[in-house]
């Protein structure tokens, strides 16, 4: 893998001076695949349908057409979304069996670009969870571990642990994820790359199997900045397929520029995001990144988000009313898991799902509907509506004196297994999505960039996040730093 180009344009160039062949390092990107079996990235490989992509690449790069700076880089999508013909199963016995007809809209689009789908990556069941940890496939092991055996391995964080894994391993050049609360940059965080969750409405969510609405977001997982903007000037823009896009033609980003400057620019330090738990090389991190940007012309300044405190409670209740929802729609009758119980259609109903989702998923399920009830109603969810709202509003004041907020992604690296486990879901979530949850109730983009390597020789990320759409202010300030800190210096 290190003979190759770390990054997607290099990649390009080659296959452009013919120095490469996207047919061969396709090849030997399946062979990494194979030989990295024990991190469990993977919960599926399209080996066929790779090489049939990777020749059709190599056809229009011998003509001199290709359809982008994508054309034979090597793709992996999170089990979530829908790709046609090869099984999307969520990670659930729920869908284990479940082949879709179409493809979502962002896997049509990286294809249409001339991508190659090299798989479907692991991740907690229907992505609830924050360590990659709850799948039927097992658990996807970090492949920044110091051991891989039993339970002395750290955690890829999640949900998106599969393709944070894929894309740190040098399995792949890029991966899909998804966002509701932290779900692509948590593990990005953990596994020492770049994740983004863009603005909500910027990209489809058009075959993305639901969790929480009015929150998830597909996300992109790449080793650099620049590998990142490519990617997302590829799946962006309005879909009359997805409602919920925006309307407006999207305008692609431009590489980035060798000397950026920082003059003048405006970064807040929320104040609420010093919390409890957060390790002491985290804050390290977080005080050399401020001082370096600072010390490049920008104008660094705490400011306040009164209602963090209340933010991962908010998000819990919300999570839990919109997964109940949308989990209603698994009931054996017309697609997934069926029960062979045919006493009556109650128990059908059931059994099914009994059968078909694991305890985290049911105790979502319950919690919500509890939440739900007409006598809790407005004491929990039309509650937390209006303090969503508020949380919203600490975003939009703090976008007024600022342009961009710097954060720490998570609160630690990666922990092992053996200590993760030892908290429930619910606790697992509290703490591993503290730093994350918020951009995804205001809607705003958000991207986590690794720094540097702890003491333990594993990845700390920080967050930065900007108003609606500014997503190329935040592209601008991740690779100045991407530049001075050099962490890509790790991958040769």
């Amino acid at each position: 893998m290190n003979r190759l180009p770390l990054r997607v344009r290099a990649l390009s160039e080659c296959f452009r001076n013919k120095s490469l062949d996207p047919v061969t390092v396709t090849e030997q990107f399946l062979t990494q695949i194979e030989s990295h079996k024990p991190l469990n990235a993977f919960v599926r490989v399209s080996s066929a349908k790779a090489l049939e992509q990777a020749e059709c690449s190599r056809d229009r790069y011998r003509k001199e057409k290709p359809k982008s700076v994508l054309d034979g880089a090597t793709i992996a999508v999170k089990d979530n979304f829908c790709t046609k013909d090869i099984h999307t199963t969520c990670a659930s016995r729920m869908l284990e069996n479940f082949i879709p007809t179409y493809d979502a809209t962002v896997v049509e689009r990286l294809q249409a670009n001339g991508a190659i789908l090299v798989g479907k990556t692991n991740l907690d069941q229907f992505g609830m969870g924050s360590g990659c940890i709850d799948s039927i496939f097992g658990p996807t092991r970090n492949s920044w571990s110091e051991d891989l055996d039993d339970n002395r391995f750290r955690i890829a964080g999640g949900s998106s642990g599969g393709s944070a894994v894929a894309v740190a391993a040098g399995l792949c050049y890029a991966a899909l994820g998804s966002d509701t609360g932290g779900s692509t940059r948590n593990p990005a965080s953990y596994c020492g790359i770049v994740g983004l969750k863009p603005t909500y409405g910027l990209v489809s969510r058009h075959g993305l199997i639901p969790l929480v609405n009015s929150m998830d977001v597909p996300g992109i997982m790449t080793r650099t900045v620049d590998d990142c903007i490519s990617v997302l000037n590829a799946i962006a823009g309005p879909d009359n397929r997805d409602s919920t896009t925006v309307k407006k033609r999207y305008q692609s980003i431009p590489a980035l520029e060798d000397n950026t400057s920082l003059k003048g620019v405006r970064i807040g330090i929320p104040v609420e995001y010093h919390c409890e738990g957060l390790d002491k090389e985290v804050m390290e991190t977080w005080t050399i990144v401020a001082d370096m940007l600072e010390s490049a012309g920008a104008t660094v300044k705490p400011v306040s988000m009164p209602n963090t405190s209340s933010s991962i409670f908010v998000y819990s209740i919300l999570n839990q009313c919109e997964v109940a929802s949308n989990m209603s729609r698994y009931d054996g009758i017309e697609y997934g898991h069926r029960s062979q119980e045919d006493s009556s259609t109650e128990q059908l109903y059931a059994r099914t799902r009994a059968e078909g989702f694991n305890g985290v998923v049911k105790n979502r399920i319950l919690s919500g509907n509890y939440f739900l009830l007409r006598e809790n109603y407005d004491k929990y969810f039309q509650k937390a509506l209006k303090v969503r709202r508020l949380i919203s509003d600490d975003f939009v004041r703090a976008f007024k004196e600022v342009e961009v907020l710097l954060t720490p992604t998570t609160l630690s690296d990666a922990p092992l297994y053996k200590d993760f486990v030892q908290s429930n879901n619910r606790d697992q979530c509290a703490v591993q999505d503290f730093c994350t949850q918020s951009a995804n109730m205001a809607g705003i983009p958000a991207l986590s960039i690794p720094v540097r390597l702890s003491s333990r020789r594993l990845p700390i990320s920080l967050q930065l996040m900007g108003d609606h759409f500014s997503e190329r202010k935040l592209f601008a300030i991740a690779g100045w730093i991407e530049k001075e800190v050099d962490f890509i210096a790790n991958y040769n």
